[in-house]
């Protein structure tokens, strides 16, 4: 039985979500005539309370055009060191914004209201670029799928509005973060100045994500996105995904979870696991002893069609999905005892 963990976007449309998918109505998503798409885009805004959504192909689409319409050439933004923007985004904010980034040390990810008042740069000083947007990331993917505090957010919104910055929230995994705490879409969206969710990890569908802000924002946004080819023809079989996993996948993420920390806990007993990052959601990083390296540990257990990856020299890093069922879960457990 092949068991592939590397990362919740290998999953496959569901049956139920195949039919959904062929029987979407289509039109030109350029010319704003696709309904599934303008349906996708109502369905999401709605959720958290926001007034527009952008559909584009990918979170790093998302984000992107979301640091590009906040900021201008020359500022900075401020993340923390882990930062999917930061580390996995090919560069993109000096490439599309020519802004600078400002990387701090947070805890499995997530930075505090403190640190980013800390580095706020002083407007009038002409040497220092201006401070203009923080970005958080919820859940943190190199933090092991680490959540944030949401007192702590509303923290950090206050030290944003206090020094009139904006603050984008890269929610690539945000589902994943919302079921396991009390607070809702509409609170992030009363929160946040822009969101991007991605619609293709753990909701399942083939592809897709949201970005979601103010009517001008998504507007700018719709005129990046063109330019930079993201423009949707008949994409509405795609859109269609989005909506049935928004409205049939949400509470399956648990089930997720529960299977990670599963996972977590076979890992612990690894010889050759040396320690495993906290499990709060769907990713399980473990950190391995110092006398074999990630890809050697990776490449033994690809031998037993055991497929995870390498996430640094000595740090393996584990997803599940909703195509790993518990029958993959115990057929796991024998392929790891060793």
């Amino acid at each position: 039985m092949r068991i592939d963990l590397r990362s919740d976007t290998l999953t496959l449309p569901t049956k139920e979500m195949s039919e959904v998918m062929n029987n979407a109505p289509l039109g030109d998503d350029v010319y704003g005539e696709d309904p599934s798409v303008n349906a996708l885009e109502e369905k999401a805004a709605a959720m958290f309370g926001m007034e527009a959504a952008l559909f584009c192909p990918t979170g790093t689409m998302t984000n992107q055009l979301a640091i590009k319409v906040h900021t201008r050439p020359g500022d900075e933004v401020i993340c923390d060191k882990l930062s999917h923007i930061y580390l996995y985004e090919g560069g993109g904010i000096a490439m599309n914004a020519f802004s600078s980034v400002r990387p701090l040390e947070g805890h499995l990810g997530r930075i505090t209201a403190q640190v980013v008042a800390e580095n706020i740069n002083n407007a009038a000083d002409v040497h220092q670029p201006i401070t203009r947007m923080v970005s958080l990331e919820n859940t943190v993917n190199k933090g092991g799928g680490s959540i944030y505090d949401f007192n702590e957010i509303r923290k950090i919104r206050e030290v944003c509005t206090a020094n009139g910055i904006i603050l984008h929230l890269d929610g690539a995994r945000l589902f994943n973060a919302l079921v396991e705490a009390p607070e809702t879409t509409l609170d992030y969206g009363k929160t946040f100045d822009s969101i991007s969710i991605c619609l293709s990890k753990g909701l399942g569908c083939p592809i897709g994500s949201l970005l979601l802000g103010s009517k001008p924002f998504i507007a700018q946004a719709r005129r990046y996105r063109k330019a930079m080819g993201g423009g949707w023809r008949q994409a509405g079989a795609l859109a269609a995904a989005g909506s049935y996993a928004l409205d049939h996948h949400i509470d399956l993420l648990r089930a997720d979870h529960r299977r990670a920390k599963a996972i977590g806990e076979m890992l612990a007993g690894n010889s050759w696991v040396e320690a495993v990052y906290p499990v709060s959601t769907n990713i399980i990083l473990a950190q391995l002893s110092q006398h074999i390296t990630a890809t050697d540990f990776v490449e033994k257990l690809k031998t037993k069609d055991v497929h995870c990856v390498s996430f640094g020299k000595h740090l393996v890093r584990f997803v599940t999905h909703i195509d790993f069922t518990d029958e993959h879960l115990e057929a796991l457990k024998q392929e790891l005892d060793f």
